[in-house]
């Protein structure tokens, strides 16, 4: 397709209605969402009317301007007839003399007919799209000076230029709002952009992939071993095979071999130089790092780099092992026992003894083993040693609080501020999270306090870890802790297991199960699973857990079925949380939710509901937030309930809205939001880390082969407080339990921080 061509793709027999703006009785500003009424000069639709309302996303129209719109009649309820545009186009001279008259009109200052006339005889009856794709074009008129023909390309920019990026991207699937985004990105540099390097799309536009943007350049004829399409071909590997899989670095000969499969399509392979000549002109553009055979995408590259230099810097403090007298120590430990009518068990005491004589620690342990137990006598314990108020009312209002509590997500800072009584915030919320400006709390802005305790470790990526250690100052201690069995982090890295293996850090590993926990058959189940065995018990009906054996197509009735006794004995879809690995097939997350919500929140007249691609929300919905919104309060993994749907036609905006009820908040949610959230009925186990459910139902069957792991499934039974429900193939679950691959990211961090601990002692002791 040569770059002209794009301009002109409209199906011949597409509906079509040709008018005049009349007048304009909506446009947002944000959106162009438009409601305008138009004078019909012709259509090939059945309609007689001299006028017709126009809906869409369409940039401003002018009265003096004639249009095609392409869409369809649809009724709406309150205001009739409506013609809902999907694309558009100005109906532009077809004649020379037409375009004179145009290029000599309103729209143009300065421009008069015999000027006008001197550029159509230059350009020719395609002038408006040369001058668009390079004003240069306009050079070599004589009747144009430079400030004339300046002039006369902005008035076409901002006239025409967000219809041409509309018309010339519409060929290729996409929309007026992913076109709109483009062209606000790049003003008038965006047709220039798509048509020389839509490769560039893929770092700066959000929703535009390699794929996308891969068939753009070959439909404006790039050729398959364009620099450009090899160096996107690159970080595209980089990105969904090697961060989006959960590695921070993939070796050098692996992105080869992955760019190679990605670019050949069927033709002559790209030569390895070539390849390499790509990656060499990125590293020197600083958009990937290269150290030895690894190759990084800058941002990790930095964040592990940093992470590491930042622990191995606070875990090389020697001051606190000698602040207090052992006596002291054992002192305030005897008087909290007391005091709550507990006893420690050794591994316990030891844990709280290396925190408060370490700078750094981990504490680490599977469920039952008293990881909050200890955490609580860590705070107590440090706060009557250092003459500190866990009182948050005793401190005045810029005085920091002594001790920070933090963990990923909303649910699991919810827990440690119940069992610790004191206050707990998310890591974005405490770092101080201002979007695209980063967070407030940095090496330059640190951290004030004390004492952090940071749990769910296992859940932080390498970017959030290296953001929070970069904010901790020399005088904190840091205590971390986690189920070092649990699934890694969704975003890059494995940072617990790291810590713990990289043996820089001093660990205490919890492994008895202590009485709270004694006659749990869902933590007997877990520690057998994380040895690496099935108990011979497993499918046997205990007081806390059932096992239903059925088949990938029986899952959906038999999950009904026990979601549906659990309501008749007073739980309520809050109580009850349905895990599954995977969101496709007969036994997948979306048509469980669908079945799901059939069945919990069926459709009533009483009920408001909003169709958003093909799924139904209600109010009384539960629902899961997708990603981090840190400015409204809320979080991946977050669960909140529908408690309102306002209709577009309601809103000043012309906008549909849902409102989310979370835990302390409620967020309202607009058409450009709505797929932050989903349907929570049933929710990935990945999901549902950090939260705990008083029920858990959970299918695996055979169907879900290729997610089937070892810490996958223990994730998910340890997500259970009171009851656990198994359903599916005992066979799946010994095969998940003897597939434990958990150390397969690509990860550099334990050898940094074995490197930077021995260089830290090398220069100690030279």
């Amino acid at each position: 397709m040569d770059k002209q061509s794009s301009f002109d793709l409209f199906d011949e027999q597409a509906k079509y209605v040709k008018g005049t703006l009349i007048t304009t009785i909506f446009f947002n500003k944000e959106n162009l969402y438009t409601v305008a009424r138009i004078r019909v000069h012709e259509t090939n639709e059945a309609y007689d009317e001299k006028e017709a309302v126009i809906t869409g996303i369409l940039p401003p129209l002018y009265q003096d301007d004639r249009y095609i719109f392409f869409g369809h009649f649809k009724e709406h309820p309150k205001y009739g007839k409506q013609y809902h545009v999907t694309q558009f186009r100005k109906d532009m001279p077809q004649t020379k003399e037409g375009m004179v008259q145009y290029l000599s009109g309103d729209l143009f200052h300065g421009i008069g007919k015999k000027t006008a006339q001197a550029i159509v005889d230059h350009l020719g009856d395609k002038a408006l799209s040369s001058i668009l794709e390079n004003p240069d074009v306009l050079n070599g008129i004589p009747q144009l000076n430079e400030e004339k023909a300046k002039n006369l390309y902005d008035a076409l920019v901002e006239h025409q230029g967000l219809e041409q990026v509309m018309i010339t991207l519409n060929p290729f699937g996409i929309g007026p709002q992913l076109s709109m985004k483009i062209y606000q990105t790049y003003q008038e540099e965006a047709l220039h952009i798509i048509q020389n390097n839509p490769y560039q799309l893929i770092y700066d536009i959000e929703g535009i992939g390699f794929q996308r943007a891969d068939e753009l350049g070959r439909g404006i004829g790039l050729s398959y071993n364009h620099p450009e399409r090899i160096r996107a071909g690159c970080l595209f590997v980089l990105q969904e095979r090697g961060t989006d899989a959960g590695h921070v670095y993939l070796p050098a000969d692996f992105v080869l071999d992955e760019v190679k499969k990605l670019l050949t399509n069927g033709e002559a392979p790209i030569n390895d130089s070539d390849i390499f000549r790509e990656i060499e002109a990125l590293r020197e553009d600083k958009k990937l790092m290269m150290e030895d055979d690894r190759l990084y995408l800058p941002s990790l590259y930095f964040s592990e780099k940093g992470l590491a230099e930042s622990v191995t810097g606070i875990a090389g403090q020697e001051e606190y092992k000698e602040a207090f007298p052992q006596s002291e120590f054992l002192k305030a430990l005897g008087e909290l026992e007391e005091r709550l009518g507990i006893q420690y068990a050794p591994s316990q005491k030891l844990a709280i003894e290396t925190a408060i004589f370490s700078p750094l620690m981990v504490l680490t342990g599977g469920p039952g083993t008293g990881k909050t137990t200890v955490i609580k006598g860590i705070v107590e314990v440090y706060a009557e040693l250092h003459g500190v108020s866990l009182d948050p009312a005793s401190y005045k209002k810029d005085e920091p609080f002594p001790v920070l509590l933090v963990a990923p997500t909303g649910r699991a800072a919810k827990r440690m501020s119940e069992s610790t009584g004191i206050p707990a915030f998310t890591i974005h919320r405490l770092l101080g999270w201002k979007g695209g400006a980063g967070f407030e709390h940095t090496d330059e802005n640190p951290l004030e306090g004390k004492l952090l305790i940071v749990d769910e470790m296992s859940m932080v990526d390498i970017w959030l870890a290296h953001a929070l250690f970069k904010a901790v100052p020399g005088n904190i201690q840091v205590v971390i802790v986690g189920d070092e069995d649990q699934l890694p982090s969704v975003g890059p890295g494995q940072v617990l297991r790291d810590f713990i293996s990289s043996k820089v850090i001093p660990t205490v590993e919890l492994k008895d199960i202590y009485r709270q926990a004694e006659g749990s058959s869902i933590i007997e189940l877990a520690h057998h699973m994380k040895n690496g065995v099935l108990p011979n018990d497993l499918a046997k009906r205990k007081s806390d857990r059932s096992f239903f054996s059925c088949q990938t197509h029986q899952v959906l009735e038999v999950v009904k079925q026990v979601c549906q006794n659990a309501r008749q004995k007073g739980y309520t879809a809050r109580d009850i949380q349905v895990l599954a690995p995977m969101y496709r097939g007969n036994a997948g997350i979306d048509i469980l939710n669908q079945k799901l919500q059939e069945l919990f929140n069926p459709p009533s007249p009483q009920r408001r509901e909003l169709n958003i691609q093909q799924v139904v929300y209600r109010v009384g919905d539960k629902v899961l937030q997708l990603v981090n919104q840190p400015e409204d309060l809320v979080y991946n993994g977050d669960m909140g309930e529908i408690v309102s749907i306002i209709y577009a036609k309601e809103t000043t905006d012309k906008e549909d809205q849902l409102v989310v009820a979370f835990d302390e908040v409620e967020v309202v949610y607009t058409r450009s939001d709505f797929h932050h959230i989903t349907h929570a009925y049933c929710c990935s186990i990945h999901k549902s880390q950090g939260s705990e459910f008083p029920i858990v139902i959970m299918p695996v069957v055979k169907s879900y082969f290729r997610m089937l792991r070892r810490n996958l499934i223990y994730t998910g039974i340890t997500r259970s407080r009171e009851f656990l429900i198994l359903c599916g193939e005992e066979s799946a679950f010994e095969l998940a339990v003897q597939r434990n691959d958990e150390a397969s990211r690509f990860s550099r961090l334990k050898n940094r921080l074995t490197h930077y601990q021995m260089e830290n002692l090398s220069s100690m002791n030279p």
